[in-house]
C-alpha cells in the first residue's frame, strides 16, 4: 500500500514534534518514531480499526495523546490528520474531500 500524508497532517506532526522538543530534548523525536511505527502498522493492517462515522479509521498512539485518522482508497492510504486527542474532535473531517 502506498501511504499519502496530507500536508496539513504533516504540519500537525511537525508542530507537535517541535512543541515536545521545547519541553524536553528527544521527546519530539520519540513522538515522530511512534507515529512512524503506527503508519507502518496501518500499511500492514488498514482494515483492522473500525470504520467511524464519516468514513474514516483511526489509530491511537500509545505514549502520546495523538491519533492518526486515515482513509483507504484503492491502493493508497491517506493520512488525514495527526491530531491531539484532547483538542476539538474531528476538526479535520473536511480533509476527507481532499483525498477523494
Amino acid at each position: 500500500m502506498k501511504i499519502q500524508v496530507l500536508p496539513p497532517a504533516r504540519a500537525e506532526l511537525v508542530d507537535a514534534v517541535a512543541s515536545y522538543e521545547r519541553q524536553e530534548g528527544g521527546l519530539g523525536f520519540r513522538l515522530w518514531e511512534e507515529v512512524d511505527l503506527h503508519v507502518d502498522w496501518i500499511a500492514r493492517n488498514p482494515s483492522i480499526p473500525r470504520m467511524r462515522l464519516g468514513g474514516y479509521r483511526r489509530v491511537n498512539l500509545k505514549t502520546f495523546p495523538y491519533y492518526l485518522a486515515y482513509i483507504s482508497r484503492s491502493d493508497s492510504i491517506w493520512i488525514l490528520a495527526i491530531a491531539n486527542a484532547y483538542r476539538q474532535p474531528e476538526y479535520w473531517i473536511e480533509r476527507i474531500k481532499e483525498a477523494d
